[in-house]
């Protein structure tokens, strides 16, 4: 045992040795571009829709497991259907970062959201989290490209990545397959560029805000156990977020999942969020696209 874990401890060693004395992302800093319109600041307002792909990814044999199939399949059967009617109460639209998976298995639930005029974007096809060196990496992305296009029409510009993690292939492959943006990073609160590992421009990154991410603040499975946030807690932490990112002139990024913010209660609480921030008149609430499109078009009367 001992030599066992001396092993390990020189591995260890080793690897951390090896590490560059530099920052993973070395993207410049954000530029402070102003919002259109005189707003003071930007919501991204953005959905996951896993359904299913959610609780198969890890373990393909829960597919067998139907109550924990049920938690995913409430996204076609009542989650979407709801936001979707939602947005169209409150006229706004929205960026839906859907599975590969989802549009084969509910393609009448990913009719009805491009049908109501909202933006698709790619979240990999089995929702398999992005690893270096995964062989499945080239898979997941031209898969998810490939159903996309023949089942919706659709040839997305934005992509979220499915359990919020990447490396440097998949900036690579993503910039290589003619995708515009990403919203996956967490570290920062405005858009940036990516810089390749060959100091080349990448995407632009859109970033995530992690406290708007429902499935850490509601969704309580037995594979995920998170603790029940009551709607008065929610709102405090969505709205004391919203305040100081609208003071740093910022972005807030949404992550909902049908089958988190699809509930009764939650739906609720995003209603009130929702018109809590429109009410401010001074948030750009926006799809991907059109955030950055504002960015490349800063970008351009900067140069």
């Amino acid at each position: 045992m001992a030599a066992t874990d001396a092993l390990s401890a020189g591995g260890l060693k080793a690897g951390l040795d090896a590490l560059p004395l530099l920052p993973a992302n070395r993207a410049p800093l954000a530029t402070e571009y102003p919002w259109p319109a005189g707003q003071k600041a930007a919501m991204f307002l953005s959905f996951d829709v896993d359904a299913e792909s959610a609780w198969t990814a890890k373990d393909p044999a829960r597919y067998g497991e139907l109550v924990t199939m049920s938690f995913g399949g409430y996204e076609a059967r009542v989650g979407t259907p709801k936001l979707l009617q939602l947005l169209r109460e409150l006229g706004l639209k929205a960026t839906f970062f859907i599975t590969g998976w989802s549009v084969e298995a509910h393609p009448a639930m990913c009719e009805a959201i491009l049908k109501d005029g909202h933006e698709i974007g790619h979240h990999g096809f089995h929702h398999v989290m992005p690893q270096p060196g995964d062989p499945m990496l080239v898979e997941e992305v031209d898969r998810g490209l490939e159903t996309l296009k023949r089942r919706l029409g659709v040839v997305p510009r934005g992509y979220r990545a499915p359990s919020g993690e990447f490396c440097e292939e998949l900036r690579v492959l993503l910039k290589d397959r003619g995708l515009v943006y990403t919203s996956s990073f967490r570290d920062d609160v405005r858009p940036y560029r990516h810089l390749l590992a060959d100091d080349t421009p990448g995407l632009v990154e859109l970033p995530v805000t992690a406290c708007y991410d429902d499935w850490l603040l509601g969704l309580s499975q037995r594979y995920s156990r998170h603790t029940l946030l009551t709607r008065e807690q929610v709102l405090s932490i969505w709205t004391d977020e919203l305040e100081e990112v609208r003071d740093w002139g910022g972005m807030v990024t949404t992550v909902l999942h049908p089958q988190c913010s699809g509930r009764p209660m939650r739906l609720k609480l995003l209603r009130e969020f929702l018109q809590h921030t429109q009410a401010l008149k001074d948030v750009w609430i926006a799809t991907g696209a059109e955030i950055a499109d504002h960015f490349i078009a800063c970008e351009g009367n900067a140069a």
